[in-house]
Parts: C-alpha cells; structure tokens; sequence
C-alpha cells in the first residue's frame, strides 16, 4: 500500500505565484484567467499525486472538499483532451446533481467561462468545447460500464454503491484508451471489501483527508455542531476524519455475516419495515424463502410524514408486499394513521408490540445472519454502517444516534422470521 500522505505535484513556488499575479494586475484576461487557477487555490491534499500513478483515492471526511478536487481533475483531463471520461456516481441523479450541475463545487460550476462543456442529460454526456465526452454511469446499474472504453474516469461515493465490485469490475475492463488510462475515487471511507482491496493495492494512492483540513472554508457553525455531536465517537472518525473503521469491539453484526448477493430467488413473503425517526424514517423491504432472509432494498430517508407514507405504499406495491410492519408502542400507531391518508384500506393485528430494547430484539435476527442465512441484495451502505455499528445493550442516548435503517430492517426481519409470538405492532395492507 503506498502513503497516505502524499502531496500534490502541482504545488507553486513563491516566485511563479507572483509571476502569475504581477500579470493579472496588468492584464483582465489573466485576472480573470487567475481565478480559476486551481493549483493556486488547492490544497496539496485535492491535487494528484506524485509521479505515475493508475488509482488515486481521497478518502475524506464530509466537507473536506473531495467533490471540488474531483471536478477539476476532471476538467484537467478535458483540458489536456483525454477522452472519453467516465463520471461514475452512485446514482444517476447523484451525478447530475453532486458531480456535474448543481452543487457548488460540480464540474459546471467550476468551470471557466471560456470552456464550459454543454450538459446533456438524453444522452447522458458532458461535451467540452475541444470536443472532449464525458458519460454518466452509475452504481446501481453497473451493466451500462460493460463494453464501452475510456481514457480515464472519476468515480465518486464508491463505498455507498449498491454493487461496487461489478461496478468497478466493469470500469476497469473499459479504461484502455490512451498511453496512460487513469482513475479517481473520492469517497468518504467504510471498511467494505471494495475500499479495503484499493488500500491494499500496490497501484492505488490512498490519500485520507479530514473535514477540518478544509475548516477555512466551511461555516463556523457547522463545524461547531460536528466537533460537539461527533468528535471522539466512532462515526466521526469516519464521517469526520476519513478513517476506515473496521469491526466494532460489541457490535451487534460483524461485516464478515452479512452475505451480498446480486440475485435472488421468488420470495414466499415480502414485508416492508417503516421506523419513523426525528431525522431520519427507516424505510426497509426484506422478503423470506424458505428458511433464507433478503434485505432487497433501503429506501430510508429524512422524509416528512407524507413523503415517507407515499414511498413506504410505494414500495408495498413495487415488491407486491404481504404486509407493513412498525412498532407499537413508539410510533405504530401514528404509522397506522399516516398510511391510512395514503391507503385507507389497512387491517390492524392488535397482538404484537416490542417492549424490549434495539439490542434484545435485533439477537435473533444477528443469529439468522451468523448461520449464513440473511443476504444483501446488493450493498446498503448507511443500513450495513448501522448494524457494524450498534453495540449490544446500548441505548440511543448512549449511542448518541439512532439506528432507523436497522431498526426498520428488524421489524420486517422479525415478521418474517420468528414465530408470531414475537412482540411488535403491524400495520397490515
């Protein structure tokens, strides 16, 4: 594994800055020229490595400015008319809206006036005005990186694809255009099998890069709230600092358990979990076959009561879903009522609440896993964080963050997989 301490080879000497100042005092087009100078204004941490280099990944903390160093490497490429780039996020909208167009620091935005590509969202392209392509692809439909070639890429989010080794598979197999086939990842980091792989290989540069590397440039509130909520825990080291976080000492699932598959036979049964939450609803769709366990799909989300009521419904009709299931006696009512405005024809089984903690009723179903019996349709990264994450026995105020994702899991998890005895309320369509 190479350094993951590397700076960037751009960086400008005291005399060549005011070289290039002297001549935008004198010059508007070179004023103008300037500002969008990146060398100048980067850390050495957001510039490419050193020598040849064939993956460059910036493990970073939220904020530390991946997005922005990923946007310039690529209008780089473009300027020194590398074609085709492949813009990889980890959903299509995800690249048009973090990577190409409306975040602040998206390629679009950073653009100098004077080559601004044209955006076309039909065909899925960036062209710049040299007649350089870029073409959108994302990680939940890695089959469209099967076949075409490109001369370099940047992938971004890889840690929160839903299928990352065949998406990265793929892309690999088409970067063969050119003298020197290149490709950046800027991710915030989780110890998944796709992350760990590009750490350990010898033709990767891993550079790690914490959210307060980029403190200048970020609200003094903001980082205010994170130092205070998250500094010394866990997820911030993550989240924060950019750190791989492997298998937690008490944690309720290890990663090594949870099986990832790509397909999966007819289920017998199909029940959606809903776990409403002050940030976040847990939104969850696990089907059983047989004695087998299938998370299929995460959709969770800071939705309001509406939102989530419509895409939880949404979700029941999509995997034709025998049932809704949430907890009683915190929210399963409300969740009752709340879908009743989206679908009023709901039958109540009045038998089942959950009077026991996170820890105690989500045993059961860490066993079903440690049997080799629950699997993945894919990665779900935040859902997959959570149940790596969770200590045994502890409480939410503890914790200092609530696990809806998991939560949501478990509920439809323990319908389909436990006797009926078991203690939780569901919402039945």
């Amino acid at each position: 594994m190479q350094s993951s301490v590397i700076c960037g080879m751009s960086s400008l000497t005291d005399e060549r800055i005011e070289q290039l100042l002297k001549e935008a005092e004198a010059d508007p087009k070179a004023a103008e020229a300037l500002e969008y100078h990146w060398p100048l204004r980067a850390r050495d941490d957001q510039l490419p490595p050193e020598g040849a280099w064939r993956i460059w990944q910036m493990l970073s903390g939220r904020g530390a400015g991946k997005t922005r160093a990923g946007s310039e490497q690529v209008i780089q490429w473009a300027q020194d008319e590398e074609s085709p780039i492949a813009l990889v996020g980890q959903t299509k909208a995800d690249v048009r809206d973090t990577m190409i167009e409306i975040g602040p620091s998206s390629i679009i935005k950073r653009s100098p006036p004077w080559f601004m590509p044209d955006f076309e969202p039909s065909k899925r392209r960036l062209v710049w005005p040299n007649g350089v392509i870029a073409i959108v692809y994302s990680g939940d439909e890695p089959g469209q990186l099967r076949g075409p070639a490109h001369a370099k890429a940047w992938v971004d989010e890889l840690a929160k694809f839903r299928y990352p080794e065949e998406s990265l598979d793929n892309l690999e197999m088409g970067l063969r255009i050119g003298a020197n086939p290149q490709w950046m990842s800027t991710t915030t980091p989780r110890p998944t099998k796709v992350i760990k792989d590009l750490v350990a290989d010898p033709d990767c540069v891993n550079v790690v890069v914490s959210t307060f590397a980029n403190a200048a440039n970020l609200p003094a509130k903001f980082l205010a709230r994170l130092i205070a909520k998250y500094e010394g825990t866990t997820l911030g080291r993550q989240e924060l600092h950019g750190e791989i976080i492997d298998d937690i000492e008490g944690a309720l699932w290890t990663r090594d358990i949870i099986d990832h598959v790509a397909k999966v036979p007819e289920m017998d049964r199909i029940i959606v979990g809903v776990d409403p939450g002050e940030d976040c609803t847990g939104i969850v769709v696990c089907g059983k076959k047989a004695d087998q366990l299938y998370v299929l799909e995460d959709l969770s989300g800071p939705y309001t009561p509406s939102q989530w009521a419509h895409i939880t419904v949404e979700a029941y009709d999509n995997h034709g879903a025998n049932m809704i299931a949430a907890e009683q006696n915190h929210g399963g009512k409300m969740v009752e009522q709340t879908i009743r405005t989206v679908d009023k024809n709901v039958s109540i089984d009045p038998k089942v609440w959950a009077s026991v903690g996170k820890s105690r009723r989500a045993e059961p179903i860490v066993s079903i896993y440690e049997q080799g019996r629950g699997h993945h349709v894919g990665h779900f990264a935040e859902l997959e964080d959570q149940m790596c994450q969770w200590i045994r026995g502890a409480t939410r105020k503890e914790m200092g963050w609530s696990p809806d994702h998991m939560d949501a899991m478990v509920w439809a998890a323990t319908k389909l997989m436990l006797k009926p005895s078991t203690k939780m309320r569901v919402v039945e369509i």
